[in-house]
């Protein structure tokens, strides 16, 4: 694991994302703000969504916050989404929400978009 696998969490030794089955998976678009861009936020969200499993994406935005969408089982994705609101030493989520989107076919990769 490289040193920031160690500081921000997830790996990139982690299981390839296997393709979630429509019948059991989620999608969910966030939005967080606080202290996110600048301190890993989008490499802390990437690493820990390759290491659950979870596809989707995470990009920074023009207003200081971080969007994403997160896809994957209904627990697993949860669990993301409150490690990222607990953040870690950098990043501060003071804000966040998170709404249902519908699931996203064949999609097997988790992205940085910028």
């Amino acid at each position: 694991m490289s040193i920031f696998g160690k500081i921000f969490g997830g790996g990139e030794d982690a299981e390839p994302i296997e393709t979630v089955k429509l019948e059991n998976g989620v999608r969910k678009a966030g939005r967080i703000q606080g202290r996110v861009q600048g301190v890993g936020c989008r490499f802390f969200v990437q690493s820990n969504a390759k290491s659950l499993g979870i596809t989707g994406w995470v990009k920074n935005m023009s207003d200081g916050s971080v969007t994403m969408e997160l896809q994957g089982e209904a627990a697993t994705v949860e669990h993301l989404i409150n490690k990222i609101k607990k953040g870690n030493d950098w990043i501060r989520v003071t804000a966040s929400e998170f709404e249902d989107l519908p699931v996203v076919e064949g999609e097997n990769t988790f992205a940085i978009r910028y």
